[in-house]
């Protein structure tokens, strides 16, 4: 169980869009897939629950975050392999695991948590609420936006996770995290030049 929740080594430049439902994170994965020329992890957590409320009228439950969790990571780790410089990740495995905090009093499964915790990336871009709500079949608690916000900065803060942001319309958050990206592109080509001429 544990390995399918690991990510496979890779020298890429791994960035994250983190923050709650509605906040710009799938079309700001597209934009910077684009931007950069490379690939995009979707939310594999879309596909799943709206294939399970098509077929049983039923949302997000206790003992789907597991079958999401590895679904995650078996994309994520299959479209590494087609990326150039850098992976864009719409989420991670600490998304996943703060829904289940924010959803279930607290409880994560222990392989969940470990997961989230060890699994690393370069950079995440934090997306705030200043985005409309779109209503769809999944989405929720558009009421608690904030609140949910606060919970997906206090778990970067929490376990040390280097972040950015990102406001405002789509050219200004595409602006902000390109400067970020390409600040980490640059520092890791000049690292590897220093390491070769050694």
């Amino acid at each position: 169980m544990e390995k399918k929740l690991q990510q496979h080594p890779i020298n890429l430049v791994k960035v994250v869009l983190f923050g709650p439902e509605s906040s710009g994170k799938t079309t700001l994965s597209q934009q910077l897939a684009r931007y950069y020329n490379t690939v995009w992890v979707p939310e594999f957590a879309r596909d799943y629950l709206q294939q399970k409320w098509n077929n049983e009228r039923k949302t997000c439950e206790m003992s789907d975050f597991l079958p999401i969790a590895i679904g995650q990571m078996k994309l994520e780790n299959t479209l590494a392999i087609k990326a150039d410089k850098v992976l864009i990740c719409d989420t991670d495995l600490l998304e996943t695991k703060v829904y289940s905090e924010e959803f279930y009093n607290g409880f994560v499964e222990a392989t969940l948590e470990k997961a989230a915790l060890e699994n690393s990336y370069d950079l995440y871009l934090l997306t705030y609420i200043d985005t409309p709500w779109e209503k769809d079949d999944l989405r929720d608690r558009p009421e608690q936006r904030l609140e949910m916000f606060t919970a997906f900065e206090n778990a970067l803060i929490q376990h040390k996770r280097p972040y950015i942001l990102l406001k405002g319309d789509k050219k200004t958050r595409l602006f902000t995290a390109t400067e970020a990206i390409n600040k980490i592109i640059s520092s890791k080509e000049n690292l590897h030049s220093f390491s070769t001429n050694f």
